[in-house]
């Protein structure tokens, strides 16, 4: 683990915010609410558990060093969206939500450049500079602040998509808004660099980053990096960040990737829909004469997207070939084996083999089988199986500690359904609208539960149908507070 840098501490910026930490939130609850609308927003398992590993250790980091109060570390979401989207971004967003492109963990080379990027915008919403550039524009209502928000954020993708949103040349003032001052920036680099180190990843990632961007701005900016507009890089900010590392520290350049990074970012890479030419010149890249001599997280890498392209253009031969490859090339990295795992288990799903998926999985009997990316894959291979009863335990124990993850309360839902207990699922069903902040279809659903539950008689679930009267009076509260911010 690298070791703590003794800094110079530096006065924050203070908090001049009018905004309340409630405000932010319920404003942030709402860009998200259509954000989870989104086309390009993805729930993958796999990414998605990547990078909480690396988000976690950030905010226990902010916690223990007082970056993040108490406050602020009960009112908000700490929650990471991801958006299938080639483009290399991440941003912060009101109420301490985080959304991160597939184009920049496809382009990352290591879990500590990653992390620098996640250390940066989660300092921006523990120092509340996302309210205090809110407050700017406190003459503006909530409702249109969040529009304006979601303008910007679709102008950053397609210009031609803002008119959407927002009208005029109010998106370009809120993007204007959005792109943090020199001070918030730097701020922003000092109290992130500091989480580093804390959290267990090297603080070279910063300098091998900006390096990184630092590169992309010297070929001019196509529109693939925006966040070289929202976050633009300045002499002294690079020179800070230089001059951090400590004479005789491994240089940023020499920083090498993992294995499991590597396979990370060519599952981001495929995802995001690069095209079918692109996935074909993947797949054909580990026959290329020089395959064998790259190195072994580049070679990982290749048969990866190789056989994850292949499966996504249903040649299931050709996926199981190079995932064959890649369990015998990562058989002794126990990070990069559970990856490879995982890969070949959605394979024989999209096969059709639900049986050789649940095979798969059987076989882990570590502390892997309780975590999220290894649920899902079971519980879908069980319900293509017909052994749907089998997966019910552990769903529920998932969903009673991780009541907002909607993919696993529509799986209950399906898992359910599979067994006949029409109430449940319609419950579960209500259960994940809610999660992605639809009340209204939420209530319709409990409604309908209701329905169901008069017309059952006597045989009725009474606890299921108490249950689904109590949430369906909270969640039309919560609808009709959701009305009234209009």
């Amino acid at each position: 683990m690298p070791v703590a840098i003794a800094q110079t501490a530096l006065p924050t910026l203070g908090d001049p915010s009018d905004l309340t930490t409630s405000a932010e939130r319920r404003l942030g609850d709402r860009i998200i609410r259509e954000l989870y609308r989104d086309p390009d927003y993805i729930d993958d398992p796999v990414i998605a558990d990547y990078v909480q590993g690396i988000w976690r250790p950030l905010l226990a980091a902010a916690k223990a060093r007082g970056e993040l109060s108490p406050e602020l570390d009960e009112r908000f979401a700490w929650e990471i969206l991801l958006g299938r989207d080639r483009t290399v971004n991440a941003f912060a967003l009101p109420g301490g939500y985080l959304g991160v492109h597939l184009g920049l963990i496809g382009v990352v080379t290591t879990r500590d450049e990653l992390a620098s990027v996640l250390a940066h915008e989660l300092s921006h919403v523990t120092q509340r500079h996302i309210s205090r550039l809110i407050t700017q524009q406190s003459k503006q209502t909530p409702l249109l602040l969040g529009a304006m928000i979601l303008g910007a954020l679709a102008a950053s993708k397609n210009p031609g998509a803002t008119q959407a949103l927002v009208v005029g040349g109010q998106a370009l003032a809120m993007q204007n808004q959005l792109n943090f001052s020199r001070d918030m920036e730097r701020e922003a680099d000092r109290i992130g660099y500091g989480l580093m180190a804390p959290a267990g990843f090297a603080p070279q990632g910063f300098v091998s980053m900006f390096d990184k961007l630092q590169q992309a701005n010297r070929l001019n900016d196509n529109g693939s990096w925006p966040y070289l507009r929202s976050h633009p890089l300045t002499t002294e900010r690079m020179a800070d960040m230089h001059s951090r590392i400590p004479p005789g520290e491994l240089p940023a350049a020499a920083m090498p990737s993992t294995l499991e990074h590597a396979m990370v970012a060519a599952r981001a890479r495929v995802l995001a829909n690069p095209g079918v030419d692109t996935l074909r010149q993947w797949i054909a890249e580990p026959q290329s004469s020089g395959f064998a001599a790259q190195p072994a997280p580049r070679r990982a890498a290749v048969l990866y997207a190789a056989a994850l392209g292949s499966n996504q253009l249903r040649d299931a031969a050709g996926a199981r070939t190079a995932a064959k490859k890649l369990e015998e090339l990562v058989r002794n990295d126990a990070p990069a084996q559970r990856l490879a795992k995982l890969l070949a288990t959605e394979i024989e799903l999209a096969a059709g083999d639900a049986a050789a998926a649940v095979s798969i999985l059987a076989t882990d009997t570590g502390s892997s089988t309780h975590r999220r990316p290894e649920l899902v894959l079971r519980s879908q291979a069980l319900l293509r199986a017909g052994r749907a009863a089998e997966g019910t335990g552990a769903l529920q124990t998932w969903v009673a500690t991780h009541p907002r993850d909607a993919t696993a309360w529509q799986l209950l839902a399906s898992t359910w359904q599979a067994q006949g207990q029409a109430l449940r699922a319609v419950r579960a069903e209500a259960e994940a609208h809610a999660a992605r902040y639809d009340y209204a279809a939420a209530v319709d659903r409990f409604k309908a539960g209701q329905d169901l539950a008069r017309r059952g008689g006597p045989q009725v679930d009474h606890i299921e149908a108490s249950i689904i009267d109590t949430r369906l009076r909270a969640v039309e509260s919560l609808l009709r507070e959701q009305a009234a911010e209009r």
